[in-house]
């Protein structure tokens, strides 16, 4: 059977500390995990079931076959996972403390191979096909991947679900306004838009969720998902807006929530649920997550968001207005 969603972007190693609340100066050792979020996200889908893959790249080093074992070990196609010969596979280190947005310090220098993608690394056959697509912003932080990703966003003309994941860090950019240019020619290319509220300020200038929803929907996207933290989610499309409330539970590790969130809106949509429903699940997804350390190795299954999920499936869901009011 064919693939059901490509991811394209970031992938690493990630290194969290065993032992907790302590710096990372004073950590003895760390345990590897998979990492990246377009990776993570492949990984998150094909949990639930999605035959996935991820366009990236890695170094020619022994992280690197790591990655393209795990790969496969989690059921997501290592097919489109090329080799920089001259860069190295990044790794990044975790520091546990504050557990809901724990520092990362990131080995990406001179520059990640995942930013290295060039057209001739793209199946162009699948951008064509697949079901949907997955992009970043990170993606579009140096040359030569902003080019292709160009390239690729064009090419797709916003057929089948084409999402966009904000996934802005600082550390990436030189600095925030060349990060909203780039952001900002995206949009116009994409069907969905993802993002938290911080995200959003920097593609759109604002963070309030709902004049956000109102400038991605202006701008033809058809479904916008902002994410709130604590205040739980707002989904919209021009039908309507919807508010799902969070789903409480003890945070162990911020890291790859949002990655598990992408992982089941892609299962939602690839299984034409409504924004309620859809919103509902991936919200769970993330929570359950959060509540776990490690981001691949943490991804649910469906039993465990179903089990988790806050009320029969889309009853969490409170209508909002529509975008016309």
């Amino acid at each position: 059977m064919g693939l059901e969603a490509l991811t394209i972007g970031r992938v690493g190693v990630d290194l969290y500390p065993e032992q907790s609340g302590v710096p990372l100066a004073r950590v003895r050792t760390f345990a590897k995990s998979l990492g990246g979020t377009a990776t993570n996200v492949a990984v998150a889908a094909a949990r639930l079931g999605r035959r996935s893959a991820v366009l990236t790249k890695v170094g020619p080093d022994g992280f690197g076959e790591y990655v393209r074992a795990a790969l496969a070990e989690f059921g997501v196609s290592p097919e489109f996972v090329g080799t920089a010969p001259d860069l190295q596979t990044p790794v990044v280190f975790c520091a546990l403390h504050p557990p809901a947005d724990p520092p990362l310090l990131f080995y990406r220098a001179p520059l990640a191979p995942d930013l290295a993608l060039t057209p001739a690394d793209v199946p162009w056959e699948v951008v064509d096909t697949v079901p949907l697509l997955w992009v970043t912003g990170t993606g579009m932080s140096a040359e030569p991947s902003r080019s292709t990703q160009r390239a690729v966003l064009t090419r797709r003309a916003r057929r089948g679900h084409t999402v966009l994941d904000l996934d802005y860090r600082p550390m990436f950019w030189p600095d925030a306004a060349t990060a909203r240019t780039e952001i900002s020619w995206m949009l116009d290319h994409v069907t969905a838009v993802v993002g938290n509220r911080a995200e959003m300020r920097v593609a759109l200038g604002v963070e309030d969720p709902e004049a956000a929803a109102d400038r991605l929907l202006a701008r033809g996207v058809r479904l916008a998902v902002i994410k709130r933290g604590a205040e739980g989610v707002l989904i919209a499309t021009e039908d309507g807006r919807w508010s799902v409330p969070p789903c409480p539970v003890e945070v162990v590790c911020g890291l790859g929530a949002g990655d598990g969130f992408g992982g089941a809106m892609i299962h939602g949509l690839l299984a034409g649920w409504d924004p309620p429903r859809l919103a509902a699940y991936a919200n769970a997804a993330g929570a359950l997550v959060a509540a776990r350390l490690a981001c691949a190795d943490a991804m649910p299954t469906h039993d465990e968001i179903e089990e988790l999920r806050c009320g029969p499936l889309g009853s969490a869901a409170t209508r909002r207005t529509s975008p016309c009011t």
